[in-house]
Formats: structure tokens, C-alpha cells, sequence
């Protein structure tokens, strides 16, 4: 089934459906890509001062930055790639989420749901996805492509029940909308410097022994500095400078570089070791149902 449409009206009743081949989405979200620039999503999520209480006080990022890793990326692979289940992991996630409230230090309470912050979590993603394209593709994204895109985005959004009035009808509406928030109502949160601090030095699992964290630390290192150079890279330069960080033109040209030997690296490997485990099972079903659909075809009658 494939979700892609001429045109979404933005303030018309949300039609909820599944994503499937034919859509940018369902083709790209699986590729083992897709993680170098969820941290900066997730950085710019932590920024957001309601989604930063909450996070501070329900998260396990800081005791149990793997699992959390890992469960944040199934969700998002049932969500692209579930078919008819994905609406269930949608409806979960906003169940889960409704009793993830807390009151901060100054009084003020904060809400998972609340349509705003709600919204924010996926545009947060809508941006990764274009600077993964920028940065680990052979070419960015077109305009027109974003724009497209950006269609695909807005029926995740409804899969949310993200209300209307927090979706931007266009792409081009979209990045001033996104500028505005990450220059007018982001803060540096100590849940957002927290954050970085934990994917550069990635934390054992608690499960190992002690004797073995050395070890642990040897091979991980290198993935962690590797995760915190991207995600500071494909953060907006008006994020950066409020948690402080520094970027160089050199560390723009070694991003690049990186990303550009990804970009020809990736598509060199066997889809099962592209994709994620669920991206590829689902690709592979999908393939089996075209074979058998072309056989139920041409059967005798």
C-alpha cells in the first residue's frame, strides 16, 4: 500500500494509513543510515523545554542509553514498515506517552501529549531526514523532493494525531516554522547537554562485568566520537551556539567526507546488512507477495 498523495490539506480530517513501497519513507527509513542523524534529533527534542522535563524525568538515556537506542529505533521501523500494525505501534506510543507528565523545578508542569511538544518530536525528524540526504546520499534532496517528501511527513503526522494547527502546509512552510523554534524557543537544557555527554562515551550495559569495561570502552569509543561528530554537524548552527558547541569549516569538510564515502559505500552492500532487520523483512514480504500476486496472474482459468 503506498502513502504517498498528490496533495494533503493540512486542516482536513485526518485520514490515518500505512506506508509502503513507492514512498521515500518506506525505500529510505530502513537504511542503516537513518541512525547517524537521529542523535541530532534527538538532541533537538532535549532542547525543547517541555519534552526536556519529561525526558529528564522518565528517560533511561543516561542509565540505559543502548536499550533506549534500540527500543526508539523498533519503534520507528514498525511505524515505516508494519503495514496495518503500524497504526497499533502509533496508537501505543500515544498511550504510553499519556501518563509521561512531571512539574519542573520552577512549578510549571509539562505534558508528553500536549499538541506542541507532541508535533516537535516528528519535525524534529522531517529535518533529520533532509540532512541525512544532505550529508549520507550522492545527492541532496531537490526541492521538489522535499516538498514531496514533506507530504510523506505530514501523513506520519496524522498516523500521530498530531492535531492540525502544529502542521505546516508546505515544506517551504516547514523550514521557517523550524527555524523559528530553533532559534526562538529552544533552550540549552542540562537533558540536552546530559545527552551529548552520553553518546560520546557510550555506557556499559549493566548486565557486564566490570572487569570487562575497558574493553567495552576500547570498542566502543570510536562509535561514540563518530556519533557525537555527526550530531553535532547536522545540528543548525543557532542550536549549536546555545549549547556552546564549536564547528569548524574543517570539520565541515571531514563530515563530508565521511558522508560522501558513505553515500557510495551503503548502496554496495547486500540489503540485509543495508537495512535494518525489520526494514529488510519487510522489503523481502513485500517482494514475495509481488512474485506471488504475478503467478496468481497467469494461473489457468
Amino acid at each position: 500500500m503506498t502513502a504517498s498523495v498528490a496533495a494533503i490539506d493540512t486542516h482536513a480530517p485526518a485520514e490515518r494509513r500505512p506506508f509502503g513501497p513507492g514512498t521515500r519513507t518506506w525505500e529510505e527509513t530502513g537504511l542503516i543510515t537513518f541512525s547517524l542523524t537521529a542523535g541530532s534529533a534527538f538532541l533537538l527534542q532535549t532542547m525543547e523545554p517541555s519534552i526536556s522535563a519529561v525526558v529528564d524525568a522518565h528517560s533511561t538515556f543516561r542509565t540505559d542509553p543502548i536499550g533506549r537506542a534500540v527500543r526508539s529505533l523498533s519503534a520507528v521501523m514498525m511505524w515505516t514498515y508494519g503495514g496495518e500494525e503500524s497504526l497499533g505501534e502509533t496508537d501505543r506510543l500515544r498511550k504510553m506517552h499519556t501518563t509521561l507528565n512531571t512539574t519542573d523545578a520552577n512549578g510549571v508542569r509539562h505534558t508528553a501529549l500536549s499538541s506542541g511538544p507532541w508535533a516537535w518530536v516528528l519535525h524534529t525528524g522531517t529535518f533529520a531526514f533532509s540532512e541525512n540526504a544532505e550529508y549520507f546520499s550522492k545527492r541532496p534532496l531537490t526541492a521538489a523532493e522535499k516538498e514531496d517528501y514533506y507530504r510523506e511527513a505530514l501523513q506520519l503526522m496524522r498516523n500521530f494525531s498530531v492535531p492540525p494547527k502544529e502542521l505546516p502546509a508546505t515544506y517551504a512552510d516547514f523550514e521557517k516554522f523550524f527555524a523559528d523554534q530553533v532559534e526562538n524557543h529552544l533552550e540549552a537544557t542540562q537533558t540536552s547537554k546530559d545527552y551529548l555527554k552520553v553518546i560520546r562515551t557510550i555506557a556499559p550495559p549493566t548486565q557486564l562485568p566490570r572487569a570487562l569495561h575497558p574493553v567495552w570502552r576500547a570498542l566502543t569509543g570510536p562509535f561514540g566520537r563518530m556519533q557525537y561528530f555527526v550530531t553535532v554537524g547536522t545540528t543548525p548552527e543557532a542550536a549549536r551556539q546555545k549549547l556552546g558547541l564549536t564547528w569548524s569549516e574543517s570539520d565541515e569538510r571531514k563530515l563530508r567526507i565521511l558522508g560522501w564515502f558513505l553515500a557510495r559505500l551503503v548502496p554496495l552492500l547486500p540489503e540485509r546488512v543495508r537495512y535494518f532487520p525489520i526494514a529488510y523483512e519487510a522489503r523481502k514480504l513485500e517482494r514475495d507477495k509481488a512474485r506471488l500476486r504475478k503467478v496468481i496472474n497467469v494461473r489457468p482459468l
